[in-house]
């Protein structure tokens, strides 16, 4: 019932037994084609411990005596044949008998496209053509993630941000290409970033317990169905980002973990194979076929879906040995550090590899932890990434948010700190779903006095997030103001968008990402030093810090002015430097914002009078709780 068949070449065989094979997904899995005439499905799978492999599915009634794959003459693990009569939606699993103790085990396709809904765990034969639309963006998509463009994204679980119009119904993707697509555009971010949307089984972890990383979850439709969500993402000018999950996997029967009997794709050193933190698996990185199955993984999302970027959960755990491991826990590396070599190569050689074979996409770090030149490229040191998450910043801005602002003149020293590393790394503000979950409360619920004030201080938040060097990152709810934590078995509180606070925080949100988008200031040298300058970041006893944020010209330089306080600050003398007027662009007091209305409508003339360090000031009305952005008024020549 087996024909013998391959796909392997000498040459893909010796990439894939030294870690660098990108594209295995076009030579391992399930393949449905013709051969010698004969229409059905080709396999091939990796299990060197096996002594030998059974394809059994509903094709054969899970009997699978007659077809067995065979073990390919080179050694190199690989079971393969092709078997006539299987077809597209068949479903199917691996029945290994290994070597190691006798074992039978019946486990899924690590490449497979498809699987049945959780809780089944069967893999499905599958043809993932689709026609794409998205040539535009592909073409001019270097445009929108280079570093010197607007970069704000909106994190999504796609599972819990809206459900259907009986309020209990998971959107589909097709329904998601639909609103959330038109709800991203209306909103003004520039990219959209899914928890992972790899197949997975236990849907209380977000999609971070991956199974199938060649598969995307079957719960919202077929793989061509969650290509329309890309490609009408694309169609609307929308980076998409993919999160993406190398740093573990579960022990779940039927997935990866001992596969063939035996430790094949996780560690089989314990202090380097299982994960405290989350009960589950490590990879084996010193592995060279297990690295070719990550780097494979990569790739496929931004080749096979158009993925603009992937942002690489739990860095900190795969570059360090000792990651929430005790003393005596884990052992040093060679030179007696911390730092598992292994999984920093790992990471190089992602990075590397991605960048050659997509110079016009991001990989960005979930990094926790002080590791030095995360986003410095290769050739300088680094490991390579795109861009790092600014962790520090967000655990201290957060922590001075949450304070009284009668107290807040104590911790004014936060506000300066991070712009003492602010340009190490190439970092990205996030405000994501770690921070709105087990007991942390949400955004809002966060900021503290009664509703007026807690608004105002989420509004002046936002403000200072998004005139902050870096990129910006903010989860679904955030900018809604939503109460409630988030609650993967519940769609966000659509409701609240009735009243004011609600709908002023999100016009707010909104209007934070056209601003973004539209002055220079604000995102050509969002990563380097010369885009940043303090006017004063020591007026304690105001809890007012002042900067400047530039552009490439100096014309499209903005002056920021945050009052962190619930005190109007009248008259307030704002040294700049010289220029005729300045007007404000931005005020998070704006009534429209549900805010005072405490403005400065009226251009703001210079007036020759020392202030700051500079020659000349100005005169402005600070509002309580509030950030206010200026831009310069631009002057006419004569004649």
């Amino acid at each position: 019932m087996v024909i013998g068949h391959s796909l392997m070449s000498e040459m893909d065989v010796y990439l894939f037994r030294t870690g660098k094979h990108i594209r295995l997904y076009e030579k391992l899995g399930s393949k449905p084609m013709s051969v010698n005439g004969h229409q059905g499905t080709f396999f091939a799978v990796y299990a060197p411990m096996a002594k030998q492999v059974e394809v059994i599915g509903d094709f054969n009634q899970w009997d699978g005596k007659e077809y067995g794959l065979n073990a390919r003459w080179d050694g190199s693990g690989i079971w393969e044949g092709f078997i006539p009569g299987v077809k597209e939606g068949d479903l199917y699993k691996y029945k290994i008998y290994s070597h190691v103790h006798n074992q039978v085990l019946e486990k899924i396709d690590p490449f497979a496209r498809y699987f049945e809904i959780p809780p089944n765990t069967a893999s499905i034969v599958w043809d993932t053509k689709y026609d794409w639309k998205d040539k535009d963006w592909m073409a001019k998509r270097k445009a929108h993630n280079g570093y010197h463009k607007p970069y704000s994204v909106y994190e999504v679980h796609l599972g819990s941000w809206r459900y259907a119009e009986d309020g209990k119904t998971q959107l589909s993707y097709l329904e998601l290409a639909d609103k959330l697509v038109a709800y991203v555009k209306e909103m003004e971010f520039t990219h959209v970033e899914f928890l992972p949307v790899m197949e997975h089984p236990y849907e209380p972890s977000w999609g971070y317990q991956v199974t199938g990383f060649f598969a995307p979850t079957s719960r919202f439709g077929q793989p061509q169905d969650f290509k329309v969500l890309v490609d009408r993402f694309h169609q609307e000018g929308i980076g998409v980002i993919l999160d993406w999950v190398p740093s573990h996997f579960p022990a779940d029967g039927h997935a990866l973990g001992n596969f063939d009997g035996s430790r094949l794709y996780e560690h089989p050193d314990w202090k380097k194979g299982y994960h405290p933190d989350w009960d589950s698996l490590i990879f084996n990185y010193e592995r060279d076929e297990i690295r070719s199955f990550l780097l494979s993984s990569a790739i496929f999302w931004l080749d096979e879906y158009h993925a603009d970027g992937l942002r690489v959960d739990a860095v900190a755990s795969i570059i360090h040995l000792d990651y929430s491991r005790e003393e005596g826990q884990w052992e040093p590396n060679r030179f007696g550090g911390n730092g598992y070599l292994a999984g920093m190569q790992f990471v190089k050689d992602l990075n590397e590899a991605v960048y050659r074979e997509y110079p016009d996409t991001e990989v960005i770090a979930e990094e926790s932890t002080d590791f030095p030149k995360v986003s410095w490229p290769l050739h300088e040191g680094g490991l390579g990434f795109g861009q790092k998450w600014m962790m520090g910043w967000m655990h201290d801005t957060l922590k001075y948010f949450k304070n009284d602002p009668l107290f807040r003149k104590h911790h004014h020293g936060i506000l300066s700190f991070s712009l003492v590393y602010a340009f190490s790394e190439n970092f990205m503000l996030p405000f994501s779903h770690d921070e709105v979950v087990h007991g942390k409360s949400s955004m809002i619920g966060k900021m503290p006095g009664d509703e007026w004030h807690s608004f105002a201080n989420l509004r002046a938040l936002y403000g200072y997030m998004y005139t902050h060097p870096g990129s910006q990152l903010l989860f679904m709810g955030g900018e809604i103001g939503q109460y409630e934590e988030w609650n993967d078995k519940a769609q966000l509180s659509w409701q609240i968008l009735q009243y004011e606070p609600h709908k002023g925080l999100q016009t707010l949100v909104k209007d934070l990402n056209i601003l973004s988008k539209t002055y220079p200031a604000l995102y050509e040298r969002a990563y380097v030093p010369s885009g940043f300058s303090w006017i004063d970041n020591k007026d304690v006893d105001r809890s007012i810090i002042v900067y400047m944020r530039h552009g490439e010209q100096e014309k499209d330089d903005l002056l920021v002015v945050c009052n962190f306080v619930p005190v109007k600050r009248e008259k307030y003398r704002v040294g700049v430097p010289a220029s005729t007027k300045w007007k404000e662009i931005f005020n998070s007091d704006d009534e429209k914002y549900w805010g005072n209305g405490t403005a400065n409508k009226n251009p703001i003339k210079v007036e020759p009078e020392n202030m700051h360090g500079k020659e000349n000031s100005i005169l402005i009305d600070v509002p309580a709780l509030s950030v206010c952005i200026f831009a310069k008024v631009a002057t006419r020549k004569k004649g």
